[in-house]
């Protein structure tokens, strides 16, 4: 089974994917994306997004926003796979709510046994900027989560 990885409108992809065919993934980290379709234009540049997304105060955009937002799809007795769901905590382009959300969602939701966890990255926004050591950091979480949910094994070389 996959491991699907996506930031900022690839994690709103990821969280949509996994709702839709969570039988087809073993793990995945949906980063710094917009999860609440429904209430975007709430948080911060959220707003100037309208002509990106559609405008939920519309209900022709309302209905399709809602159709896909991962924040609210979230499928009760689905087996859903292994998800580490990460943010920032000074993103100022996708606020880290939406994360917070989405991950606690998750985390009360019948959705399997796998773990649903949430990882936030302290004195970071959105991404670029982001120091070397803690791009380390965070690679090295991620990997070892994917590599762990699929099964992935290493062997010294000969």
């Amino acid at each position: 089974r996959l491991a699907a990885m996506g930031r900022s409108n690839g994690g709103l992809l990821v969280g949509a994917v996994i709702n839709q065919r969570p039988d087809l993934f073993a793990a995945a980290n949906p980063a710094v994306g917009v999860m609440d379709m429904v209430r975007f234009t709430h948080f911060t540049a959220g707003r100037y997004w309208i002509d990106d997304y559609g405008d939920p105060a519309k209900a022709a955009d309302f209905r399709i926003l809602r159709s896909y937002s991962p924040y609210h799809n979230i499928r009760d007795h689905a087996d859903y796979p292994a998800i580490i769901v990460t943010t920032a905590d000074n993103d100022d382009r996708v606020v880290p709510a939406h994360s917070f959300k989405y991950a606690a969602a998750l985390q009360s939701a019948d959705i399997g046994s796998r773990p649903h966890l949430l990882r936030v990255e302290s004195r970071a926004g959105h991404g670029s900027g982001k120091p070397t050591d803690k791009l380390i950091e965070e690679y090295a979480d991620l990997w070892a989560f994917f590599g762990h949910w699929t099964g992935l094994t290493i062997s010294a070389a000969p």
